[in-house]
This record gives C-alpha cells, sequence and structure tokens, in this order.
C-alpha cells in the first residue's frame, strides 16, 4: 500500500460513519441537542463537510464545493459562506437544521473532490508545506492527515449524541 492508498482509505471511512449517523433521523432528530449548549447531529455532520471541504480545497487551490456546487444556497443557512463552524456558539449551532439527505449529498459531493485530488498526488507532495504559521510549518501531509482526524472525531460525537437520543 502506498501512501495515496492509506489516505483514500482513510478519507473513505468519514462519509461510511456519517451516513451510519444520519441513516433513518428525521430533521428534528437531527437538530436535537443533549443540553442547550451541546453539539446537534446535524451541526457535527455539517461543520465535518465544511472543514474537509474548506481545507482541502484550499491546498488544491480551487473553490470550495460549497459554494462552486450551491450547497450554501441549498442549506440556506443563516452564516457569511465562508463559515465552517469553528467557533460557533450555542445559538449558531442551534441555527443548523437540515435534512439526513442534504447533510450525506453535501458531504458525498466534498468526498468526491477529495478523493479526485487524494489521486493526483504523489508521497513527494506530501512535504510541500501549505501552512507557514505554525511552529514547525505545517506539511500538506499532516494537514490531510489533520482534516480527516478531525472528521472522525465529530463523526464519532455525532455517533455518541445519536445513541444518547435513542436511549431517551
Amino acid at each position: 500500500m502506498d501512501t495515496k492508498d492509506l489516505l483514500l482509505d482513510l478519507y473513505g471511512r468519514i462519509p461510511d460513519a456519517v451516513h451510519a449517523v444520519v441513516d433513518g433521523l428525521d430533521e428534528d432528530a437531527l437538530s436535537a441537542r443533549l443540553d442547550p449548549g451541546a453539539n446537534s447531529i446535524a451541526w457535527l455532520v455539517w461543520h465535518l463537510a465544511r472543514v474537509q471541504d474548506d481545507h482541502v480545497s484550499e491546498v488544491a487551490g480551487r473553490e470550495q464545493t460549497w459554494t462552486a456546487d450551491g450547497w450554501a444556497d441549498r442549506f440556506g443557512l443563516p452564516f457569511e459562506a465562508a463559515e465552517t463552524g469553528y467557533g460557533h456558539d450555542a445559538g449558531q449551532v442551534g441555527r443548523v437544521r437540515a435534512s439526513a439527505e442534504l447533510l450525506t449529498g453535501y458531504l458525498d459531493a466534498v468526498h468526491a473532490r477529495t478523493v479526485g485530488y487524494l489521486r493526483g498526488l504523489t508521497d513527494a507532495d506530501l512535504d510541500r508545506v501549505v501552512d507557514e504559521a505554525w511552529d514547525p510549518p505545517v506539511t500538506l501531509g499532516v494537514r490531510l492527515v489533520s482534516v480527516a482526524d478531525d472528521d472522525l472525531e465529530h463523526a464519532a460525537q455525532a455517533a455518541y449524541v445519536r445513541g444518547v437520543l435513542e436511549r431517551r
């Protein structure tokens, strides 16, 4: 297995995890929160897709799927198009309402573009510095692993929320 195949496998786990979480849930269940300050499944899934879209689009040098393919309009959220959810307060989290089909549709579109990008990478590409604001500077390889890790953590949080809601 080469590095590209490893990354493709890693990123392939994200939509599988998300689909398993949202399958069969209606918009009310997706928007439910364990307490007033907690994240909903809808917000977690929207956020993880937005982060992947934002970060991978940036390193790929292309417009985000969110705006390029009209997903911002389809969601109709009361945020600027550049919002990814980072730093959202409880009120903003509560404004993210969406169907399972919309959430997974956006994630699947982001995933398809991510896979296309990953397929074109070589091992040497992964050493390219993509963010000099950190010490040490962040390479493409580190950024890609970081995004996948963050997405899988949020998918697991969403699965936890679903489990608690199902037991109530």
